[in-house]
């Protein structure tokens, strides 16, 4: 079968080196980075194809000569590259973070015949197959609630910070307005506000604030309450507050000196450097997801925690692990026929999907990646 995996950025190198260790599996990788692609194919098994996907019918003519699709592209590109692998009629699976209603593409996804699941990362991703398997454990769902963010290992003045993908989606979350559900109504507010200090196992205090992370879960699930927020090192929310507040997010042109430049296009590329992880630095991924509700009369909450570093034997960055692995083994349920959905699948339906999310955790722990499970009574139940 041959894998296609448009995007070949740390995130998408990561999926195409793991599928390409599948028995049965050809892998192409489409990038317009001529380094990165050469860099991939050294590494693995990998053919590696230049070419501009922003290019008309670029997309559906890659697409129409694989048999799988991963869509890995930066989110300001993800619905329309997710267009082009639908109309082509290929499955596929994405993890590009776009701002655009994915379920937009569910009756061209139907018509075709194509199993299209989306937002299958960490977080979106990972948190939402953990919500759809509470949810069908728990007889009634009261509240969800996610605390995620990757970090660098090392905190270094001023942003204490380091990015395994664009800054300029990095920003996305910063600018985008936090959709919440509080007593089972939608509710916005800004990014970045309600920061909080809170206290995870083996890593200590961080900060918490709203991001616009439920995306899908919001129309699929009937939870009352929900909520998610990023995480970083302590001071991080407040200094981007003031970037944005400054203007230096914004994405209208303005005059520079007889030149038009969007200020969120100069932010990212002066940032670029001081954001990226340099080779062998290490970073982590943390997560925990709390579910509270009702089973048999018993009120529950179920807590899942994820802590991952940094895999000195591959350098992978964990946030390349937990989100470039997640895609791959998803891909393979789709590949296997263990996920055989047609239209737009949100990630919280392959936790509704018997075997899935079983299959996915046997696959996390071959690749050293842990996610823990605490059942704890609650006072109160109905």
């Amino acid at each position: 079968m041959q894998v296609t995996v448009l995007g070949a950025g740390m995130i998408g190198s990561a999926i195409a080196k793991d599928l390409a260790q599948e028995t049965g599996l050809r892998v192409t990788a489409v990038d317009l980075n001529d380094h990165a692609l050469k860099k991939l194919e050294i590494q693995a098994p990998v053919r590696g194809i230049r070419a501009d996907l922003q290019k008309e019918g670029s997309v559906s003519s890659i697409a129409a000569d694989c048999d799988f699709a991963i869509c890995a592209v930066p989110g300001f590109m993800g619905f329309e590259t997710l267009r082009g692998i639908i109309e082509a009629g290929k499955n596929v699976v994405d993890i590009s973070f776009f701002e655009e209603d994915a379920f937009l593409l569910d009756d061209l996804a139907k018509s075709k015949g194509v199993t299209a699941v989306v937002d299958c990362g960490v977080a979106p991703g990972l948190c939402n197959i953990i919500a759809g398997h509470a949810y069908d454990l728990l007889d009634r769902t009261d509240r969800y609630v996610c605390h995620v963010g990757g970090l660098p290992r090392v905190r270094q003045w001023p942003f204490e910070y380091k990015a395994v993908f664009s800054p300029c989606d990095v920003f996305e979350e910063y600018t985008r307005p936090a959709r919440l559900i509080e007593y089972g109504k939608e509710v916005i507010r800004p990014a970045l506000s309600d920061a909080e200090l809170i206290t995870l196992p083996e890593l200590g205090t961080v900060e918490a604030f709203n991001t616009d992370g439920l995306r899908t879960m919001m129309r699929t699930l009937d939870i009352p309450f929900m909520r998610e927020k990023t995480l970083r090192y302590p001071g991080h929310a407040n200094l981007m507050r003031i970037f944005r507040q400054s203007g230096f997010l914004n994405t209208d042109p303005i005059e520079v000196e007889g030149h038009m430049v969007r200020p969120i296009a100069l932010t990212s590329k002066l940032l670029f450097d001081q954001w990226r992880l340099k080779e062998g630095e290490a970073d982590l991924t943390v997560m925990q997801v709390v579910i509270e509700g009702q089973k048999q009369g018993r009120g529950l909450r179920y807590t899942y925690y994820l802590l991952d570093q940094y895999d000195e034997e591959t350098q992978t960055t964990s946030m390349a692990r937990t989100t470039g692995y997640t895609c791959a083994i998803v891909a393979r349920q789709v590949i296997n026929g263990l996920l055989a959905q047609k239209g737009i699948c949100a990630p919280e339906f392959i936790g509704r999907t018997e075997r899935c999310y079983e299959n996915l955790l046997d696959e996390y722990a071959r690749r050293n990646i842990r996610v823990t499970e605490t059942i704890t009574e609650q006072a109160g139940g109905a």
